[in-house]
């Protein structure tokens, strides 16, 4: 279930070896590197806690091992951590979910597991996911445009962009309990970021860094913690959609748009991103707004690897992982590479994830919870030391510290997101 580094290498090594006898022509390595990426993606999108960007970070490590064409590394890289933006919505549907006397505390997500739409919720995220990725595509390239003309005003003046995110995500809050408790939360993981970002971590692996501790911490612990005692995942419904094609159309929209917002700026989530777009669209009950926060959250996560994509093009500069990890080891990032990959391994992450997540789900109904919970921290903990040694496992506790604010004092946790655009405020 843990990819190490050579585990990773030689996964690419043996997938070199078959191919080497037909990799000469270039759009038949990107295929094959494709075909590598897709499995890779469907097996680190599984493993709770490891985060993509920390993945294709990994992966670029390794990248130099692999004795086959660039293209083909390049398009293996690119479609593993595409496809393990949709494939890590399953652990994070399937585990941690709470008891349901806690159910309106609980994620959106976990509110319809325990409703026993658990599978709805999987096809709102692909739906949201494919949707988003055939939309943002012709988006973009006009987008783009507009962009690269007025990046360096909005370069010169980042800060005042993010503190404006910043406050509007507090402005969502619906009393004024929650904006309290949501200001606390925003200076709580500024700090913890300023604290822990600028640090030099190492791990076991070829490619550390915090970012995997740091995120899991503040995510990850909090919700397994408060799931320990739960009834873990009940019997589930059928897959069928109790929400309108327009709804999904509309939470489809917000969530590319949210992408698009992700995708040129640093330091803004899809979670983020997918706050603020749905509090720009009409209100609604509560079982369709968290039926929509799903949909607009996945289509932000999705539509974020696509804009990138034209970022790295017209702006010069890589704004997810994958790129940076592609950038740093001199590996092809062209638009003629890049979106086909994008696209076709989406396509199939868009079909992986029922697949995959309803078995998932069932599989995951039987475990004992308590023993489940225990197991993930374990693997969390693991996680962290191999990316940032023993420094790691202590931010994973601090971060796991400061993740539990949100659920104490009661406002949202997409204000931990804070760690990261906190210190880029503050320059």
């Amino acid at each position: 279930m843990f990819l190490t580094g050579g585990a990773v290498a030689s996964l690419f090594a043996r997938a070199a070896a078959l191919a080497s006898p037909v990799a000469t022509d270039p759009t038949t390595a990107a295929l094959l590197g494709v075909v590598v990426g897709v499995c890779l993606g469907t097996c680190s999108g599984l493993i709770p806690g490891l985060h993509a960007n920390a993945f294709a970070l990994l992966l670029a490590g390794v990248a130099s091992e692999f004795p086959g064409p660039p293209v083909a590394v390049a398009a293996a890289v690119l479609a593993a951590s595409t496809v393990h933006t949709f494939l890590d919505v399953v652990p994070a549907l399937t585990l941690g979910v709470p008891d349901a006397a806690l159910a309106p505390g609980a994620l959106p997500a976990h509110k319809l597991v325990l409703g026993g739409r658990g599978r709805e919720a999987l096809r709102l995220s692909a739906l949201g996911s494919g949707a988003a990725l055939c939309l943002a595509v012709p988006v973009a390239v006009p987008l783009t445009e507009v962009l690269v003309e007025g990046y360096p005003v909005v370069r010169d003046h980042l800060w005042v962009v993010l503190a404006a995110v910043a406050a509007a995500l507090v402005w969502t809050e619906p009393s004024r309990r929650a904006k309290l408790a949501a200001c606390v939360t925003i200076v709580a993981s500024t700090g913890l970021g300023l604290a822990v970002l600028d640090r030099p971590f190492g791990g076991p692996l070829p490619v550390g860094g915090v970012l995997a501790p740091l995120l899991a911490g503040l995510f990850g612990v909090p919700v397994l913690l408060a799931a320990r005692r739960g009834a873990g995942v009940p019997p589930q419904d059928d897959a069928a959609l109790a929400t309108s094609p327009l709804a999904v159309a509309r939470s489809v929209a917000a969530g590319t748009g949210g992408g698009a917002f992700v995708g040129y700026l640093p330091g803004v989530s899809a979670g983020v991103a997918g706050t603020l777009a749905l509090a720009a669209l009409p209100g609604r009950d509560p079982d369709e707004s968290t039926r929509a926060y799903v949909t607009a959250t996945s289509a932000a996560t999705t539509a974020t690897t696509v804009f990138a994509l034209f970022a790295l093009a017209g702006l010069g500069t890589p704004r997810t992982g994958a790129l940076v990890a592609l950038t740093e080891a001199e590996l092809p990032t062209g638009l003629g590479l890049a979106v086909p990959v994008t696209v076709v391994s989406g396509l199939c992450g868009a079909v992986l994830v029922p697949v995959v997540g309803d078995r998932a789900l069932a599989v995951v109904g039987r475990l004992d919870q308590r023993r489940l919970v225990t197991a993930v921290c374990a693997l969390l903990v693991a996680l962290s030391w191999a990316f940032a040694g023993v420094g790691g496992v202590v931010v994973l506790a601090v971060a796991g510290a400061v993740g539990h604010l949100p659920v104490r004092f009661g406002c949202r946790r997409v204000h931990l997101m804070c760690v990261l655009m906190g210190p880029l405020i503050i320059g």
